[in-house]
């Protein structure tokens, strides 16, 4: 039998494992992502809601007393100074859950990883012509 949280196929499935507050959390979260990232698709990857636009863009998941938001290292690096007061690492930033999600950085962030990926696949293309 497998663990209660181990798969979960869509996001919906993945939200709808957390109390009523953190659903309402991640129902923002994920409405920012889409608005900023439209044609992105979404998809459960590394057990984490995901979105991918010529590859992954960001990963999102809930944790005990924070949201963990992954928008790989240069999504990262590029908002250094805005990232400073949360706690991160190379590739990822946790929000407190106590507070208010910075959705507005947060959306910055999406749109600055959606123009590298779309640079990335189109100087991929140039490379196969």
């Amino acid at each position: 039998m497998e663990e209660k949280n181990s798969v979960f196929k869509t996001i919906d499935e993945y939200i709808l494992q957390f109390p009523a507050e953190i659903q309402e959390i991640l129902k923002a979260l994920r409405k920012v992502i889409k608005e900023s990232a439209p044609d992105a698709e979404e998809k459960i990857s590394y057990r984490m809601p995901t979105f991918v636009l010529h590859g992954n863009l960001v990963h999102f998941a809930a944790y005990k007393n924070h949201i963990g938001f992954y928008p790989a290292p240069s999504g990262i690096n590029a908002f250094k100074y805005e990232l400073s007061e949360y706690k991160g690492a190379k590739g990822s930033v946790q929000f407190p859950i106590d507070k208010k999600l910075p959705y507005e950085l947060i959306s910055e962030i999406v749109k600055y990883r959606v123009a590298e990926n779309i640079k990335k696949a189109e100087s991929k293309m140039k490379k196969k012509k």
